[in-house]
């Protein structure tokens, strides 16, 4: 098992930045893919990066690519997500996930987190 704990969600301007952090803790926690998605109200859950065991592979939705980065501590067993140039589209609650392979898909992560929510006024 692994338990993933998201924070640093809140409420920020247009064009503000976040930094959103996921605790893993458990069996295995170091070795998963790490990734971040985003589920808007009456939208389903959509991807938005994920980060390799090695903290060296990344992917990254289109529609953060160039604004969010994606990073790891291993010895922290931390995943990271920097969100700059933030939009009113970026609204959402974020959840962390783990799982074997870099996918983009929900079904390729095994592990969730409760989610944090973000929200971006104009």
């Amino acid at each position: 098992q692994v338990q993933l704990v998201e924070s640093g969600g809140g409420l920020v301007q247009t064009g503000g930045s976040l930094r959103l952090s996921c605790l893993a803790s458990g069996r295995a926690r170091s070795s998963y893919v790490m990734g971040w998605f985003r589920q808007a109200p009456g939208e389903e859950r959509e991807f938005v990066a994920a980060i390799n065991w090695r903290g060296v592979d990344t992917s990254y939705a289109g529609s953060v690519k160039g604004r969010f980065t994606i990073s790891r501590d291993r010895a922290e067993s931390t995943v990271s997500l920097q969100m700059n140039s933030l939009k009113s589209e970026d609204t959402a609650v974020y959840f962390c996930a783990a799982g074997p392979s870099l996918v983009t898909t929900t079904r390729g992560y095994d592990y969730w987190g409760q989610g944090t929510q973000v929200t971006v006024s104009s």
